[in-house]
């Protein structure tokens, strides 16, 4: 915006600028060549006198000599013959004969070219005996331009004079108006980014203070909604712990064995996520650029995972087959919300598949990102897309639709996805693409 008011500025400017320049310096230049021919004029006027009195060669030039012009040689007289008389000329003609007579003819001043540059000025004067006498002016020139170079040079300084000022008058004003636009877009960019402190000084033009005053007021509001959601997700978690409590005086009454075992170390797993996600809930949500810099070994975090549902995989005989996880494989991914994704994934495969059914889980670290895959022999799903969608289970029962959301969350925040498709095995395959370098942006569509 600034710079396209500096441009329409400019432009204007620099129209009205030449459309009065141009007329005004034509106008100087007008002046100055009816000064000269003016100035020639008069000089030609003084020798009236003389030959109204006499047409004496002799006389006549010593009357040129004596007048301004004739001494600088530039005052020819031309007489005719009178009364058998040879006609008479004093000094060098610059317009020739043919000029000569025919400003005598027409009886009024005629200009003509001079031979060498410059004009000739030809001024009829009647003499006693009814002829036509001329005198001749000879007009240089740098006498006709005269001043018209610096008028021009006058005319274009302060032309330019007035286009640099337009110029920088616009410029500042396009300062003032895309400067408080620049800190509402900075705002937003800022918001946008999870720094929920950014705020809009309600500066500037009426309609961006106006902008500014909605935009602080639409902050207030998110952070009041964050806010009341973190409460809420804290309230909700603390009462399961009523029910939680009863689950575990029940695990403890068990007994020993190793379903007991297993029972009460779901239940203290149960207790430390809810835990967590009070904590969490009334926390700040760390920036991606810290949970980035935290990260975790990817393999580490599902060999532990594993070995929590491989027990349970063995109660309802499913074949679990590990593959990549051998060596260390740090994501940009903070641990507890690797692990969260983790759970999800193998919850549906222990949810929405039969007993019996085998599944896989396999890592592969492809240089720029770390991909995930998790499959299964089951049924699959029927529509992948609306499964992804937060809330959509794909049309089966028992599911709230928000494992597949939590997990696109972990992997959007790397700049990475989620893609469902079929499996090897046969049934659902969950790629999971953990971007290290951010080349695949959100909600774009990811190489390999």
């Amino acid at each position: 915006m600034r710079w396209a008011l500096v441009k329409v500025c400019l432009a204007v400017t620099t129209m009205v600028a030449v459309a009065f320049a141009v007329p005004l310096g034509l106008v100087v230049q007008e002046m100055a060549s009816d000064r000269a021919f003016s100035n020639a004029e008069r000089q030609a006027a003084t020798m009236g006198p003389t030959l109204s009195i006499t047409t004496d060669p002799v006389q006549l030039r010593k009357a040129v000599e004596s007048t301004e012009m004739g001494a600088a040689r530039r005052m020819a007289v031309h007489v005719p013959a009178i009364g058998g008389a040879a006609p008479v000329d004093i000094g060098d003609g610059w317009a020739g004969a043919h000029a000569v007579a025919e400003t005598r003819s027409m009886g009024r001043a005629t200009t003509a070219a001079a031979g060498g540059g410059g004009s000739a000025l030809l001024q009829p004067i009647a003499l006693g005996s009814g002829d036509i006498a001329v005198i001749e002016i000879y007009v240089p020139e740098s006498e006709v331009s005269n001043g018209v170079a610096t008028a021009w040079l006058i005319l274009a300084g302060v032309g330019l004079a007035l286009v640099v000022g337009s110029v920088a008058v616009a410029d500042r004003l396009g300062a003032r108006l895309v400067r408080p636009a620049e800190r509402l877009a900075d705002a937003a960019h800022q918001l946008g980014e999870g720094r929920l402190g950014a705020r809009v000084p309600e500066a500037g033009p009426k309609e961006l203070r106006s902008a500014a005053v909605a935009f602080n007021s639409m902050a207030d509001q998110v952070v009041e909604l964050l806010a009341n959601e973190r409460e809420l997700a804290a309230d909700l978690s603390h009462r399961l712990r009523t029910p939680l409590t009863v689950l575990r005086l029940n695990a403890a009454s068990l007994g020993d064995g190793p379903a007991a075992e297993h029972t009460r170390a779901a239940v203290e797993q149960l207790e430390r996520e809810v835990d967590t996600i009070i904590r969490t809930a009334r926390e700040q949500r760390q920036p991606a650029a810290a949970a980035a810099t935290a990260g975790c070994d990817a393999s580490e975090v599902i060999r532990d995972r594993m070995a929590f549902w491989s027990a349970l995989a063995e109660d309802e005989g499913r074949e679990v087959r590990l593959a990549g996880v051998d060596r260390t494989v740090r994501v940009p991914v903070a641990r507890p919300e690797l692990a969260a994704a983790l759970d999800a994934l193998l919850g549906n495969v222990f949810r929405h598949t039969p007993e019996a059914t085998p599944f896989a889980v396999d890592v592969h670290d492809a240089g720029d990102a770390v991909i995930v895959l998790v499959s299964d022999a089951g049924p699959g799903i029927a529509d992948p897309d609306a499964a992804l969608r937060r809330g959509n289970d794909g049309g089966r029962d028992g599911s709230t639709g928000l494992g597949l959301d939590i997990v696109r969350r972990v992997a959007e925040s790397t700049g990475g996805d989620v893609r469902l498709g079929r499996s090897v095995l046969g049934g659902t395959e969950v790629r999971v693409w953990l971007a290290l370098d951010g080349r695949a942006r959100r909600g774009g569509r990811v190489p390999g």
